[in-house]
């Protein structure tokens, strides 16, 4: 992971909640759990030492996973490009496709997808597409579904 992991301000603030439960909450009560079962003598036998044992490594390598994406994170905080008619990343979007569909997207981190609330990765086709362009811009898209026609309606940064 040698490329910048860029990242929204709200999606930067869950990496680091996120991070900051399973070190302070969540692995220090399964050391005391295994701690715990291991007392209790053979451990080849003991449920409780074998299932803390692999929550354990489960969440030392979450723990690793979140330490390297906040190390190489690029926050951007979409406010800075407040009342701008140009799409960067943060941007959430109306676009309509091929001129009957209206939809709404929000480009931010890859860590940041969530399909339902139709926040789109930066690095995904639609939002390469989009990035740079302006309001009341239009252009051709190679979609799964074939060719289509967006225009962009709206840009709004919150």
């Amino acid at each position: 992971m040698n490329d910048k992991n860029y990242i929204t301000t709200t999606g930067y603030a869950v990496l680091r909640e996120e991070l900051h439960n399973l070190v302070t909450k969540e692995r220090p009560h399964y050391v005391k759990l295994v701690n715990w079962a291991a007392s209790n003598g053979d451990r080849s036998e003991n449920a409780d030492y074998q299932y803390g044992k692999k929550r354990l490594r489960e969440i030392d390598k979450r723990i690793h996973q979140l330490t390297k994406k906040i190390e190489h994170a690029e926050v951007v905080d979409p406010l800075s490009h407040r009342g701008n008619e140009t799409i960067y990343f943060g941007a959430t979007v109306i676009i309509l496709r091929n001129e009957k569909t209206e939809q709404t997207v929000k480009i931010v981190g890859q860590d940041e997808i969530n399909t339902e609330l139709n926040h789109i990765s930066w690095t995904s086709p639609l939002a390469r597409n989009l990035l740079r362009k302006k309001l009341g811009d239009d252009f051709a898209f190679m979609s799964p579904q074939g060719l289509e026609n967006i225009e962009i309606l709206d840009v709004i940064y919150e």
